[in-house]
This record gives C-alpha cells, sequence and structure tokens, in this order.
C-alpha cells in the first residue's frame, strides 16, 4: 500500500483527511516524492512548485520543501516519518543487532514536541498500535521503537549527536531556522553527518522542509542548484495558500500590509533579499588563537571591560575584558553565566574577576534600568551605560574583524555568535545588525563592546590608554 492509498484508507490515516480538497497540493507532492503517477490536476501543481516539465518516473532521494508558515509541513513530516518506519521493511538492509533509524530533527525542544505530538497520534491508530515496541523516554531524543527493529526518534540541531546510526529517512524541520551555540553552520555540518549514514540503505530519504529565510545556507542553496532540474533531488516550493486553502487570504493580506517582506517569506516561500550575513566565518576563524581560552593579567597593561547583563531567567549574562596593543585589540577574559543564575551572585563574581585585571569602570549594555549601575556599585565597581547600541558595535567591529586588527579567544560559542550575526535592511535603507531569530549574541556583545573604539561618553576609546601602566 502506497501512501496515497493510506491517506485514503479510514482504518489508517483517512481521519485526518476528512476534506482532500484542501490537501491537493500535499497529494500532488507525495506523488512526486515516491514517484507515482501524476496527472491532470496534481500534474499542474507538480509544474507550478517544481518549476519541472516532466514527471519524475522514481521516488526522490532527497526532497526540499519551501512552504510558507501553516502550510502543514510539520503534520506531513510526521506523516511520513511513520509510514516510512511501518510500512517498508528494512530488516535485510541490517546487521544483527542493528536498528533502522527514522530521525526527524527540529530547531529545538519547543518545536520537536509539535512533531512528538503528531507521531504519538498516528501511532495511536488501532493498526499500528501492535507494532509499537516503546515509547523513548529520554528527553534528548524522544521517540518510538517499532516492531521490524525500526526506531523514530526526534532531534535538536547537534552535528554531534546523529552519527553512529543507520538512518533510512532524514526529516528536518525548518531548516531554514537551525541555530546552535556549538556551531555556526548546523544545518550543512548536520547533512554532512546524515548523508553517510544512509548511504548504505537502497531507498533511504532525505526529506528537509522549512518557510525560507536568508539567502544562505543548505536549503538556499539545493533551491538554487536544483529548483526546475530534473534528477533525484526534489525541490517544491509553494506559498501557503497553495498549500493549505483554509488559511485565510486577511490574515495573509495584513501580513502583507505590515511588512511585504517578511510576509513574502512567511507566507509567500520566496527567500528574503533584505538580510544578509554579517561576517564571513573565515575571517572569524582567522583571528582566533587556538588553545588560547584566556590570557591571564599582565600589571604592564591596562585593561578595560564590558558587559551584557541579564535578569537570570532567559539571556546569559556575559563580560568581555580586553586591551590595546599596538594597532591591535585583544580579547583577553570572556565570561558567561546561563540561565538560570541570580543576577547578585553574578555581579559579585564579574567584579572580583574584573578587580583581577585592575579594571575599576565597566561599560555596559543599556539594560533594567538602574540594577546594573547599584549592583556593581556596591562591589567597588563603576558601571557606565554604553552610548553606542548593540548594532553600532557590531557595525564598528566589522571592520576590525575583516582587516584582522583583532585578536579572539578560542572559544566555539563566540564564534558561532559572531557568525549568527545578520545584517538587515529596513523600508527606510537603513541597515541593522542582530542575532538571527531563535539565536543568541550575548558573548558577541559583550565581546563587540570592548573591542570596538567607541568615542566619547560612557564608551572608551582605545587610544586613551597607553601600553604601560
Amino acid at each position: 500500500m502506497n501512501l496515497l492509498q493510506a491517506c485514503q484508507d479510514p482504518n489508517l490515516f483517512g481521519p485526518w483527511f476528512r476534506d482532500p480538497a484542501t490537501w491537493s497540493a500535499w497529494f500532488a507532492f507525495l506523488r512526486a516524492l515516491f514517484g507515482l503517477p501524476l496527472e491532470g490536476e496534481d500534474l499542474e501543481v507538480y509544474r507550478r512548485c517544481t518549476g519541472r516539465a516532466e514527471p519524475p518516473a522514481e521516488p526522490a532521494r532527497e526532497a526540499w520543501l519551501v512552504c510558507g508558515r501553516r502550510a502543514g509541513k510539520s503534520f506531513v513530516l510526521a506523516l511520513l516519518a511513520v509510514y516510512i518506519a511501518t510500512f517498508r521493511d528494512w530488516r535485510s538492509h541490517l546487521a544483527l543487532g542493528e536498528r533502522a533509524t527514522v530521525m526527524i530533527i527540529a530547531c529545538d525542544m519547543r518545536q520537536a514536541r509539535i512533531v512528538v505530538r503528531y507521531l504519538a497520534a498516528l501511532l495511536e491508530i488501532p493498526l499500528l498500535r501492535p507494532l509499537v515496541l516503546g515509547k523513548q523516554t529520554n528527553r534528548n531524543a524522544p521517540g518510538y521503537d517499532l516492531d521490524g527493529q525500526v526506531t523514530i526518534e526526534v532531534h535538536t540541531t547537534s552535528f554531534r549527536s546523529v552519527r553512529g546510526y543507520t538512518i533510512v529517512a532524514a526529516i528536518f524541520d525548518e531548516i531554514a531556522f537551525w541555530r546552535s551555540e556549538e556551531s555556526a553552520n548546523p544545518d550543512s555540518e548536520i547533512v554532512a553527518a546524515v548523508r553517510p549514514a544512509m548511504a548504505t540503505v537502497p531507498g533511504a530519504m532525505m526529506i528537509c522542509a522549512s518557510s525560507p529565510y536568508a539567502r544562505r545556507g543548505v536549503l538556499w542553496r539545493a533551491w538554487r542548484r536544483h529548483y526546475g532540474k530534473d534528477g533525484p533531488i526534489l525541490v517544491w516550493q509553494a506559498d501557503t495558500r497553495t498549500m493549505n486553502p483554509t488559511v485565510p487570504q486577511a490574515v495573509i493580506d495584513e501580513a502583507y500590509e505590515d511588512d511585504q517582506l517578511s510576509a513574502a517569506a512567511e507566507y509567500g516561500a520566496q527567500f528574503r533579499t533584505d538580510v544578509e550575513s554579517y561576517v564571513a566565518r573565515e575571517v572569524v576563524e582567522a583571528l582566533v588563537e587556538s588553545g588560547c581560552f584566556e590570557r591571564a593579567p599582565v600589571p604592564a597593561l591596562r585593561y578595560h571591560g564590558f558587559v551584557d547583563p541579564s535578569g537570570g531567567s532567559r539571556d546569559s549574562m556575559t563580560l568581555a575584558i580586553g586591551h590595546l596593543e599596538g594597532e591591535h585589540r585583544v580579547l583577553d577574559c570572556l565570561r558567561e553565566r546561563r540561565p538560570p543564575f541570580s543576577p547578585e551572585e553574578v555581579v559579585i563574581e564579574f567584579a572580583q574577576t574584573l578587580r583581577a585585571y585592575d579594571v575599576a569602570t565597566v561599560d555596559g549594555d543599556r539594560y533594567a534600568g538602574e540594577w546594573p549601575v547599584e549592583g556593581f556599585r556596591k562591589r567597588g565597581i563603576e558601571y557606565r551605560a554604553a552610548e553606542k547600541t548593540k548594532s553600532e558595535l557590531y557595525r564598528d567591529l566589522l571592520p576590525l574583524l575583516n582587516s584582522r586588527r583583532v585578536e579572539l579567544l578560542d572559544s566555539s560559542r563566540l564564534v558561532a555568535q559572531l557568525c549568527g550575526l545578520e545584517r538587515r535592511t529596513a523600508r527606510g535603507g537603513r541597515d541593522s545588525i542582530d542575532h538571527a531569530p531563535g539565536g543568541h549574541d550575548d558573548l558577541c556583545n559583550a565581546a563587540a563592546g570592548v573591542l570596538v573604539s567607541a568615542d566619547g561618553g560612557s564608551a572608551y576609546a582605545w587610544k586613551s590608554y597607553s601600553m604601560s601602566a
């Protein structure tokens, strides 16, 4: 039984498709994915969404779905996971004791929970329930062990945790928005780690789905290389209403009125032209002194510190300390405390570190009114709010990075955050620089504050610092 037949069967997936007309575009995609016959309206939808003229003659090896918000991607991915795990026999490709894995990877655990709920509902179908041997309770990779030596697991974005598996299907949800503190490019690294795990399994399939974002990353590269071209790699691009006509047009119209470029990506499935990368990874990595995690204070040098405060519940609180060395700005110390934490305890810790470098005055982000000022004052440190905004600090840091006048510490999280920054162009043409949606920049904000020469006001000027005490 193919998936389309299973979707029509009232004893299988039929109850999820009470109004088949609203799922017609998805049915056309599933036909193309598995190399099933396409004709009539299905063929027309296929041509419009793939840019191809001829339907595929065989199942796709890879499928890249570029679809608008609320198109139904997460449910379809869960449906594909259950179908591939329960309707195909993979045992002939497995060694004794080996299990085939259908691996679903989502941005984070919140996004993963959406897919897990769909999996749970689909596996409660009476005909499928006997195949479930047990539910995995590992919170880092929830899933199900199934009869037939198959496991469905749901992971978050870590290229390290996906190694060592025999993967029969890799299913990636919202891949354009993957972020990781251990890597600036988790999408490409995870895809590179997964492909070898599928190489020995005939018929293994990789399916990637996402609303589009910036013109970078594996989703953008797949679209650029394969959209409109025949072959085993299928790229399907469709706006929200094409895939899910139940979404009210008024909601979409309102979004376009508020922000046309954002709505074109969110609902129109178009890659954004107003978002670009801040700095190349190669540039940042060239500034890192490998194996140097912190530089001890030297009495002959004059240091400066910068703090990015936090209330302790959501964002990290960070401290950076640096000094001037000729025309180079040297990062000497980085401190990060991840939530949850007590802000008062972190202030005490940071104040001790500042005193170790003989720093009596620290600049910092304008945050939460007076509490950082009062907190550091109690510990004998003057806290001054920086006059430049975070975006302005990043703007001024960029030429220093590109001209290699910065020396960084060996911190993978700092490198990932710097490489994850984005430059956005507003309607009026003004640029702003910030972390990507779902990302963080607490470390690189503190590092930028201490490395940038900020003239006047509360921001200190590097030129006023001599190399002797």
